[in-house]
């Protein structure tokens, strides 16, 4: 038991303090407080301690002899004194302690000889986490509750932990009750059902019992310390027992029960019998009692006991207990165990020092107040002039000590403890008592925080500023770095200095602020959780990736020391990243906003969306100012069919219906939004108190004030007026007049007739129509949306004021007029204005429409309806189509009083039927024809009783029949026929009725077959008899374009579809007129429903019906088709129901010409032959050709083809375009085989506008060129030359053969060789390596061959699969001279053929490029001719001419004389003929000259003729001058650009636009850039001088022979040029579409939207869609020029513009080159103080700037100075330098 162990405690302590003083004679006697209790000798000599006392006693004497042994030394007097928390509070009890032992041993070698003993003065000491053991026991404050535990704050900074297991017995079995009903369950959810806030409230006080200290090691300092602790009255009120509970005592409770006049308490004494009572009054003013949960703790004042001293009263009202001035302190106890935290007591002051108070109770029990808890702290006094020795003061025991060997308690001295409440201040600002840390947060910064008393090596106190609470600084919180000691008189923290602090605790126990002097603690960001704002913009570090199963989770940012947040996996970018590792390192630097904090849980949710980063707009964190209108950012979290879920910041979530998505129609959000987008919404309705909300993505702008009230004005049944805006396949979109508000008119509310009548009505309205006749039909105020109607009935209902739009407008048995909204399985809504809908029951709807599939209904017809009844309570109402009770009633009464017959009989047919009841079921009579109809016989069986006999109630058997068009035909007038009764003849209806059914005029139905006469037993045929497979007559009742109607019975009617009428598809063509209405048919049945009553035939042979699926298809069948749609380019044929497939043009017929698919109409039957069936993709391909619907041995002039293999090279073929490309067309020759026409294989013209001549299904005709059956690949052309028999396809690579001789044209020319093209190949080249050229070694193929030349040249080797060609020129390679000359001339033939027929690709580029040279540069001086011609180039031509007669090199110099004469440009002759000038040059020569010289003469004569380059000084003054000089320089775009302007100086722009064609045609294709120049001129031109269209025609033209983008971008600067300012607005919108890559191109339109426009806001709003669309590397380049074009434009703000500057430099301050920039624009702006100051940022950042960088700016700076500044500034710059220089001259020598 307790008490027991707490006496044996205090006789142990006697023992060794016996055992001590044996020892140790000269060490002062301890007095125990019970020694005068314990009995000398103990009874029976037993001892009073246990056998566990005895044996840790015995541990102890061996430990500390072991201890003597191993140092020499006596163990330390104290075994449990260590060195304190540095952490802990002042504490001075080392120099009070050193001076009392050194007078207690020198008292006690004094009292050894006197032999008197004195007692040792109490150390005074404060409690710390090392003197606070498991057992201890402290009062504690509640200072905050978790979710699984609560935190206490103990005496002296220390903070305990109390889980939520160690409250109390009652609430540990709800949590075990909750864990055992829910194993399976995670222990987060079952402490949720737990809510700690309901058992405790902050600031409550608390007696607290450690189970456990611990601390967690850390890595480097030391880790951080946990103190466990335990509230249940067990261990709180350990040590007590039923005797020890006295009046003003104080004891820890919990609530067993809640009765109606107050708590039963539970004191954990062990002891069942005692328990506590307290009443309901003795809680406190503001508790309410019936709210207390059991489980609850509360410290309670002992108020009395019962007389037996089992119930104890109780109070836990504060007031009361700290009501010590009247008694609430415990002043008489029976044992020392009474005195447990908590309890006030009366202490008789024994010592008082400047660290404390030291005391006793009752005289024998030492106390200690410490410096905190003695007040000295908080009020500033002197302890020794506030408490005297001797006086009694008033406290409150706060802990236990268990560490020393006597038994000492804490108390505190301070108000706010005795008197049982939480410590208040108060301020300069408020004279109201308040909390503290309302009046200093934690985490605020005080700049003048006073040291007010100095604790040398523990710390400072200090004035913070709040009246009654000071500040404690730890010594180790003062500085960064370490501080030894502390002074009070010197150095820095002196008494009365001023310092910047910063709070980073409140201790409500001791009534401190903890502080911290630290600068890095002080710039921290953040200190706590609680600091981080709900939106704040936050800067971190990467910690940490989350990885998941499905790669990266999030991230881990680090916002500041011990706080992280976690970035979920959608918000790590506006978009989704593939590969978010590799954008976050760790470690790197990044910018975020808060999405949310939870302190509870430690978590904080973070966005690096930028586009929440950047954004303007108020965070929306709660609902509480939020309001329709507003504007943010949002990011979708969830997409859902109805719409999405939008999450902003902390809590606050709104929906985004579908409908506000967009102005347009949105079926699935899921294709047009994505989990994680950020979209801009507005508000359109928010619910504070239910923390709802709706949003819309819809510009508010649109939808303003003024057509809100308009919508709001808006009644259903109003008539208006529309503007048709739109139409589409369901719906009309009108605009109404005048509000401009946007309406629904779907098309089946045109009208009051079929569909069909409504979608003809749609036909005949068109977009900007007015519409008059319209009514509001319904609308929807939060959807803005309104439906109208232009059905006459609803209007006319609305004029006559019958139309229903409210629930009160319902009037039972009135007539209504709705429509349908909806059709069940049990009945019709039907819907009125003001989407008042009706229900019109199964029962309730006509007899006729029930057994109609929908009863005969579609959704939107108008229905015309009686009010049955109404249900006000439900606010429902029934509506019927049949005559209501009394109606019927009247109706009947009506009928009979007007039947005009009788019972009797006038004149019957049958004279033994003397009355009309005679006329029953089964009646054998006779009738007389009256009439003959197709379908029927009209009888008479008397006078005014008429019959009917149905055309299927004649015949038994087909044989029977002889007309089958008209089977009645044989019957006439008046005849007399033997007839059966069936039933009744509803003429009305047309429907077969039971007997029964007699009306007014009743019509009989009747029987002439002959079996029916001759049975007994008469059997009508209903369809549940019918079966499939059985045969019957059938006879046509109607004609329909798909099908005929057809009577089995009066009563039984089926179908039988056009396909399925006849083997013979001649007679389908025309249903009416082979089959017509009466005839009869023999069917069988195919199908049978008789649930919907609908029963399908089939009359042709065998009664089978077409095949039904593609599987029953098989190649080559022949069938029978009716025609269901018509187009241009294919029939659409049905095969059956479920089955219908294409005949494209190639199959319609034999002769492609007569290939026209509009004489086909639709419903006409025909006979098509499936020609393929393509099973897996269910895909059949029909044909009608004659030759194989008919016979195959007709003519055929388009023959069928099947497979690709039938094709040959050099086949004509016919077929129609299929397609037409950018690249050339592809035609469809059969329905699986396309060819493809290249673009040069269309014509043999040049095609200009190649794409106007050729349209899609045009016939035309080409040869095959080229088929490869591998790739299925057909190549066709149609170029005439090609489709001429004696054409031969172009040469290709597998044409080549190893020596085989060829003629080509030098291609290219290069060092090691040249490169040499085919003739009349397909761009087959190859090379002829230098080797390979001459047979002269060493030959420079430079000097040989220019591009262009004819060579004759003879295959040498083939790597096929490289596709290579290996070509030799040597002479040695040929046979005979005459044939090389054969051959070279009819390459020369070929080349002039090629000239004539006008290739302007190659002829006049190519002959002048051999004349003058390709190397010459346009730019250079043509007027000399030896600057044009290589010199040693004509001489090697020389010396190979000299070596032709011996079969040198040079081949490719023709020798006949008589060889056709190339183009001549008056010098160098292409072909080797001389011009007339040459031949002068040679008479001229003496005739003793060899030939060869005559050459070399010629030659050179004819050089120095060439002349096309000498014009006058003046430059060329007319065309004839141009001309001259272009063919010199054909490639030279400025000569044409300058013929152009020559032409129009003339005013000639038609020619100016020949030239400019002209130049694209004769500038080489390799001269991109200019011919772009003469592209940029014509543009030009047109823009001048044409026309919109010639513009936009050339534009297009431009653009397809050049970069797209650069040609957008010239036309812009046109426009721009010319002040065209609007078109090059809208050419810039389009280029940024198609070219959004471009940075240039967005900063040219910003440019332009800036300066040109004046439209800044437009210009600004490029920069955040620049960024979304560019790639991240040039986001850096891109703003920094959009922030230069703030500076330099007219209409751009220089201050917006710095601002973009500096948060490009807080993320990139080591980029030099923006510094340079923005001091550049500065310098512009002329703002002295401003560019000094950012000259100092620059060359004030450190080591970070170089020391070159360093020079440069220091530099640019000076020079400024020079400039603008005066001596003064220049030498302050010069001295800053001097002062950089030296610095790094430091840091490199330390380094």
């Amino acid at each position: 038991m307790a008490p027991i162990k707490r006496k044996a405690d205090v006789a142990a302590d006697g023992l060794r303090s016996e055992k001590k003083q044996k020892q140790k004679p000269s060490s002062s006697a301890k007095l125990s407080v019970l020694k005068d209790e314990e009995p000398a000798f103990p009874r029976g000599g037993a001892s009073v301690l246990t056998p566990l006392e005895h044996k840790q006693i015995q541990i102890q004497a061996k430990q500390d002899v072991l201890f003597e042994q191993n140092t020499g030394k006596k163990p330390p007097r104290n075994e449990f004194e260590d060195e304190e928390n540095e952490e802990d509070m002042p504490d001075q009890s080392n120099a009070p302690i050193a001076k009392s032992r050194r007078k207690s041993k020198s008292k006690g070698k004094k009292g050894g000889k006197n032999g008197l003993v004195e007692e040792a003065n109490v150390r005074i000491e404060g409690l710390s986490y090392k003197r606070l053991v498991p057992g201890s026991i402290v009062l504690g404050q509640v200072s905050q509750i978790h979710r699984y535990d609560i935190a206490l704050s103990l005496p002296n900074n220390l903070t305990g932990y109390v889980p939520l297991t160690s409250i109390s017995d009652k609430l540990t079995k709800r949590i075990e009750a909750l864990a055992a009903t829910e194993e399976e369950a995670e222990q987060d959810e079952i402490n949720t059902k737990i809510d700690p806030k309901v058992f405790f409230s902050i600031g409550q006080y608390l007696r607290a019992y450690v189970t456990s200290t611990q601390q967690e090691e850390a890595s480097g300092a030391k880790g951080k310390r946990h103190i466990e602790l335990s509230v249940n009255p067990r261990e709180a009120n350990s040590g007590l027992t039923k005797t020890d509970i006295v009046t003003n005592g104080m004891v820890q409770a919990s609530v067993l029960s809640v009765e109606d006049h107050g708590l039963v308490m539970d004191l954990g004494l062990g002891d069942s019998g005692v328990r506590g009572f307290m009443s309901s009054k003795e809680l406190g003013a503001y508790v309410d009692t019936s709210k207390v949960e059991e489980g609850s703790i509360y410290l309670c004042l002992v108020t009395g006991k019962s007389s037996n001293g089992n119930t104890i009263k109780l109070s836990a009202d504060p007031q009361k207990i700290g009501n010590i001035k009247k008694g609430s302190y415990l002043a008489d106890a029976p044992t020392v165990d009474c005195f447990l935290p908590g309890t006030a007591v009366d202490v008789l002051v024994s010592e008082v020092t400047a660290s404390g108070v030291a005391g006793k109770v009752m005289g024998l029990l030492n106390v200690t107040a410490d410096l905190i808890h003695s007040g000295a702290a908080s009020s500033g006094k002197d302890l020794v002039n506030k408490y005297s020795v001797g006086s009694k003061v008033r406290g409150r025991i706060i802990c236990t000590f268990l560490t020393v060997e006597e038994k000492r308690l804490g108390i505190s001295l301070q108000d706010h403890i005795v008197y049982f409440r939480s410590k208040t201040a108060t301020s300069s600002s408020t004279t109201r008592d308040t909390l503290p840390t309302q009046l200093l947060p934690i985490s605020k910064v005080v700049d003048e925080a006073r040291v007010v008393k100095v604790e040398s090596g523990v710390g400072l106190l200090v004035d913070l500023g709040v009246k009654g609470v000071r500040g404690f600084v730890h010594i180790s919180k003062v500085s960064d770095g370490k501080i030894e000691t502390l002074a009070e008189s010197t150095g820095r923290y002196k008494l009365g200095s001023v310092h910047k602090a910063r709070v980073i605790g409140y201790n409500p126990m001791d009534g401190l602020f903890i502080a911290s002097m630290e600068p890095k603690v002080i710039e921290q960001p953040f200190l706590r959780m609680e600091d981080v704002n709900v939106g704040q913009v936050v800067k971190g570090t990467v910690e940490k990736m989350m990885v998941g199963l499905n790669g990266v989770s999030g991230v881990i940012i680090n916002i500041a020391e011990g706080i992280t947040g976690l970035v979920p996996e959608i918000h790590l970018a506006d978009i989704h990243l593939q590969h978010p590792e590799k954008k976050f390192k760790e470690g790197n630097a990044v910018t975020a906003r808060v999405l949310s904090t939870h302190p509870e849980k430690r978590q904080i949710r973070l966005t690096l969306k930028k586009t929440l980063i950047n954004s303007d707009a108020e965070p929306w964190t709660s609902y509480e100012n939020l309001k329709p209108g507003l504007q943010a950012p949002g990011t979708l979290v969830n997409v859902l069919p109805s719409g999405a879920v939008v999450q902003f910041y902390g809590s606050v979530r709104g929906f985004l219906p579908v409908s506000e998505m967009s102005e347009s129609y949105i079926q699935d959000p899921k294709q047009y939004f994505r989990a994680g987008q950020v979209v801009t919404v507005h508000i359109m309705s928010v619910d504070e108190a239910e923390e709802r909300m709706i949003v819309s993505c819809k510009d508010p702008s649109v939808f303003g004030a003024a057509q809100q009230e308009a919508l709001k004005n808006i009644k259903p049944g109003e008539n208006v007026i529309g503007n048709v805006t739109e139409k589409t396949n369901d719906d009309i979109i009108v605009e109404l007049e005048p509000s401009g508000l946007k309406a629904t008119l779907p098309i089946e509310h045109l009208a009051d007739g079929s569909s069909h009548k409504c979608l003809s009505s749609t036909k005949r309205i068109r977009v900007g129509q007015v519409l008059k006749e319209l009514m509001v039909l319904n609308k929807q105020e939060a959807k803005r949306l309104i439906w109208l109607t232009s059905k006459p009935s609803l209007l006319r209902a609305a004029k006559d004021g019958k139309l229903l739009k409210s629930f009160e407008d319902v009037v039972e048995g009135a007539e209504v007029q709705g429509f349908v909204k909806n059709i069940t399985l049990t009945g019709v809504f039907v819907q009125f204005a003001g989407d008042l809908t009706g229900l019109l029951l199964k029962q309730h709807i006509s007899d006729e429409a029930i057994r109609l599939p929908d009863f005969g209904m579609r959704r939107n017809q108008s229905v015309s309806a009686r009010v049955l009844s109404v249900d006000h309570g439900q606010r429902r109402f029934l509506l019927t189509m049949k005559p209501l009770p009394e109606e019927k009633e009247n109706t009947e009464k009506e009928a009979e009083a007007a039947d005009p017959y009788d019972k009797g009989l006038s004149n019957p047919i049958d004279e033994s039927s003397t009355g009309i009841d005679d006329f029953t079921l089964g009646k054998l009579t006779k009738a007389k024809i009256v009439s003959i109809k197709d379908t029927q016989m009209n009888v008479q069986l008397a006078d005014s009783v008429q019959g009917r006999i149905d055309v299927s109630e004649v015949f038994d058997k087909w044989e029977e029949i002889n007309d089958r068009k008209h089977p009645l035909k044989k019957f006439h007038t008046k005849q007399v026929l033997p007839v059966r009764i069936l039933g009744m003849h509803d003429s009305r209806n047309h429907r077969f009725l039971p007997i029964t059914h007699r009306g007014k005029a009743p019509v009989f139905e009747l029987t002439a077959k002959p079996s029916n006469q001759a049975s007994t037993n008469l059997d009508i045929l209903t369809i549940d008899k019918v079966e499939v497979g059985s045969t019957w007559l059938a006879f046509v009742n109607n004609v329909s374009d798909h099908c005929l109607w057809v009577n089995l019975s009066p009563n039984v009617r089926g179908r039988i579809r056009a396909m399925d009428v006849s083997d013979d598809v001649s007679q389908l063509k025309d249903l009416a007129k082979n089959f017509p209405v009466g005839s009869v048919l023999r069917a069988k049945v195919l199908k049978v429903d008789v649930e919907n009553y609908r029963l399908d035939l089939s009359a042709r042979s065998g009664g089978s019906s077409n095949p039904v699926t593609v599987a029953d298809l098989s190649k080559g069948m022949i069938l029978p088709g009716r025609v269901t749609k018509v187009t241009e380019r294919q029939v659409m044929v049905q095969l059956s129901e479920s089955l219908s497939a294409p005949i494209h043009l190639v199959e319609l017929s034999d002769d492609y010409n007569k290939a026209d698919p509009t004489i086909y109409q639709k419903n006409q039957t025909l006979r098509v032959c499936v020609k393929d069936v393509d099973i897996p993709n269910k895909r059949i391909t029909l044909s009608t050709r004659a030759s194989k619907v008919l016979s195959s041995s007709l003519p055929v002039k388009d023959p069928n083809i099947t497979s690709i293999s039938q094709l040959k090279v050099n086949d004509i073929r016919r077929g129609f375009i299929k397609n037409v490309a950018d690249n050339g067309i592809f035609v469809s020759l059969a329905s699986n085989v396309t060819a493809f026409i290249r673009v040069s294989d269309l014509s043999d013209d040049f095609l200009k506008e190649w794409k106007s001549g050729f349209e899609i299904d045009q016939l035309v005709k080409g040869k095959v060129i080229a088929v490869d059956p591998k790739l299925n690949h057909v190549q066709m052309s149609l170029k005439k030359t090609h489709l001429e028999n004696d054409y031969k396809p172009l040469l290709a690579f597998s044409d080549m053969k190893v020596g085989q001789t060829i003629t080509g044209k030098v291609r290219k020319v290069e060092d090691f060789g040249v490169f040499v093209v085919v003739n009349n190949s397909a761009n087959v080249s190859g090379l002829c390596h230098r080797t390979k050229m001459s047979d002269q070694p060493g030959a420079n193929p430079k000097k040989l061959y220019e591009e262009g030349d004819a060579v004759q040249a003879k295959v040498l080797s083939i790597n096929k699969e490289k596709k290579q060609i290996s070509f030799g020129l040597k002479a040695s390679y040929f046979g005979s001279k005459s044939e090389r000359q054969s051959a070279l001339k009819f390459s020369k033939a070929e080349n002039e053929k090629e000239e004539e027929a006008g290739d302007s690709d190659e002829s006049m580029g190519e002959a002048i490029g051999v004349a003058l040279g390709e190397d010459s540069d346009a730019e250079e001086d043509s007027s000399s001719t030896s600057e044009l011609v290589d010199h040693d180039a004509v001489a090697d031509m020389d010396s190979d001419i000299e070596m032709d007669g011996v079969g040198g090199g040079g081949a490719e110099v023709p020798q006949k004389k008589d060889a056709v004469r190339g183009l001549s440009t008056g010098g160098f002759d292409w072909p080797g003929g001389m011009s007339a000038g040459d031949e002068r040059d040679a008479q001229s020569e003496t005739d003793a000259e060899a030939s060869p010289p005559k050459k070399k003469k010629r030659i050179k004569a004819e050089i120095k003729v060439d002349k096309t380059g000498d014009l006058d000084a003046n430059g060329p003054q007319s065309g004839a001058d141009f001309e001259r000089l272009l063919l010199g320089q054909p490639n030279h775009s400025v000569l044409w650009l300058s013929y152009m302007a020559f032409q129009l100086q003339l005013s000639e722009a038609g020619k100016a636009r020949e030239i400019a064609e002209r130049a694209l045609k004769t500038i080489d294709i390799r001269e991109e850039v200019e011919k772009l120049n003469v592209w940029v001129a014509l543009l030009n031109l047109e823009n001048t001088y044409g026309s919109d269209e010639s513009l936009e025609k050339v534009f297009l033209r431009a653009c397809q022979y050049n970069d797209s983008q650069e040609i957008h971008e010239r036309l812009s600067s046109i426009y721009i040029q010319s002040g065209k300012s609007s078109k090059a607005d809208d050419l810039f919108q389009a280029t940024l579409k198609k070219h959004s890559q471009s940075p240039d191109l967005y900063i040219n339109y910003a440019t332009f939207l800036m300066t040109t426009l004046s439209a800044p806001d437009r210009a600004r709003a490029l920069l955040p869609r620049a960024m979304q669309a560019l790639p991240q590397h040039t986001h850096l380049v891109l703003t920094s020029k959009f922030a230069q074009l703030e500076f330099n434009s007219p209409n751009g703000e220089s201050e917006r513009g710095r601002t973009i500057f500096e948060t490009l430099l807080s993320q990139w301050p080591k980029r030099l080159d923006l510094w340079n920039v923005l001091l550049d624009l500065e310098m512009k702006q002329g703002d002295q103080a401003v560019i000094r100051r950012l000259f100092e940022r620059v060359t004030g950042s450190g080591s970070h700037l170089k020391a070159r960088k360093a020079k440069f700016f220091f530099k640019k700076w000076l020079e400024y100075e020079e400039k603008a500044g005066d001596s003064k500034c220049q030498e302050r710059v010069k001295a800053l330098a001097a002062e950089y220089v030296r610095a790094q001259g430091k840091q490199a020598g330390g380094e």
